[in-house]
């Protein structure tokens, strides 16, 4: 865990105080998101103006669901809470904790399409989407591809020869961060329950399961054969966030499954190969046979109802959303705009150049966003005995639907 600054460590509910020059609010979210550039701009741009603090309350990525859980059930709550409109905010009651931001004057600046990620099933406004929109597919470095001639993979046997003459020169094909990343593994699962939402629907009333779902078992079949076939290299229990850039910049791996935005936010600037090496195409993993993509999840800045300085959280949510200080946080940064004012962010040239493609092939955010139960962090686990040797493929799939029913009944979800 890491709290910046050290004052106030210990909090109690509302985790707000005053201070001799202002208010002091606590912010809470995962370690890797708060320290994103725009995070960090927009911080110092709030303490700057207005004389008041900001205590930021980061947690490890992996840890952080479980932490906040805990948080939130003891009445140590934040002013503001960092979040995605996803599968794991039912772990909170978001009736009772936070409050809805229909009215506020902001909210008439969203884009159409941040606006709606984060509305609940009621059409009530649960959070500010300030974050990055972005495009989630398989990134590769194609300085390498087109120095050993190959061409981008349209289809999964195309993607899987890739791979494999890669692994036979020496690379690593595929950078899986699996110490602490958990995001891959949606993205292969959105076709399955995007394309056909009766599986989802079906999944989500209990009458069905993930084992029973031929393409579950496909795709954790190939992830179980890649990290066989070393496609994911050797130390694939090791690499996680902090390893991940490093790799990708040196060339030690050639492709990852990530987001445009990162490479300009998180990929070292001096490493061998820099944001122009890199193209996009869909990801693979033996779900859809033409790839997929997945569209941007954002983050939302939610307000708590406990805070003593509810008041000054809204404000500082409507500070975020002055275009003069969204411009300066998000200058440079490749994302589609979350505000009608954004003109200071850059469109990829990633995406631009694979246009056509992710036009046919991408997929709303399903998985992680509409499975009852669901959580990246259960998936990885499950995935990581398989990579451990500690289960096999029909083991695995158990251990996800072992993990999703549990939360989905520990969620008091009808059925489970």
């Amino acid at each position: 865990m890491l709290l910046l600054p050290l004052t106030a460590v210990l909090c109690l509910t509302g985790c707000s105080h005053s201070n001799e020059n202002g208010i002091t609010l606590s912010i809470m979210g995962k370690e890797s998101d708060l320290n994103k550039s725009y995070m960090t701009s927009i911080f110092q741009q709030y303490e700057e103006e207005t004389g008041n603090k900001l205590q930021i309350i980061a947690y490890e990525d992996t840890e952080y669901e479980s932490i906040a859980s805990e948080k939130f059930e003891a009445g140590d709550v934040p002013d503001v809470f960092l979040h995605f409109n996803n599968a794991d905010l039912n772990r909170f009651d978001v009736d009772a904790n936070f409050c809805y931001l229909n009215d506020q004057s902001w909210v008439s600046d969203l884009s159409e399409g941040a606006k709606a990620y984060c509305m609940d099933a009621d059409g009530d406004l649960l959070g500010l989407p300030f974050w990055e929109n972005s495009v989630s597919g398989c990134y590769y470095n194609k300085t390498i591809l087109n120095e050993l001639g190959m061409k981008p993979a349209t289809t999964q046997a195309e993607f899987d020869t890739i791979c494999q003459v890669l692994a036979d020169t020496g690379y690593t094909p595929i950078c899986w961060p699996a110490n602490g990343c958990a995001w891959m593994p949606q993205f292969g699962m959105d076709p399955i329950f995007a394309d056909d939402p009766s599986v989802l629907e079906k999944l989500n009333r209990n009458e069905i399961t993930y084992a029973d779902i031929p393409e579950i078992r496909s795709m954790v079949q190939w992830i179980s054969d890649a990290a066989e076939n070393g496609w994911f290299g050797s130390d694939l229990l090791n690499i996680g966030w902090d390893e991940l850039g490093p790799t990708m910049a040196s060339g030690d791996a050639v492709m990852t499954f990530i987001w445009d935005t990162w490479f300009y936010t998180d990929l070292p600037k001096n490493g061998t190969y820099t944001v122009d090496d890199f193209a996009l195409m869909p990801v693979f993993m033996n779900t859809a046979d033409s790839g997929t993509y997945e569209g941007g999840n954002l983050n939302m800045m939610m307000v708590s109802k406990q805070s003593s300085h509810k008041d000054a959280a809204l404000g500082f949510l409507a500070f975020c959303a002055e275009p003069e200080h969204y411009n300066k946080a998000f200058d440079g940064i490749a994302t589609v705009s979350c505000f009608t004012g954004q003109t200071t962010n850059i469109q990829s040239q990633m995406v631009t150049d694979a246009e056509s493609s992710i036009a046919a092939y991408q997929r709303v955010s399903t998985a992680s966003a509409r499975i009852i139960g669901y959580s990246g962090d259960d998936v990885t686990l499950a995935l990581n005995s398989m990579f451990q040797g500690n289960t096999d493929v029909a083991g695995c799939v158990e251990m996800m639907d072992n993990f999703r029913m549990e939360e989905a009944a520990q969620q008091g979800i009808k059925g489970f």
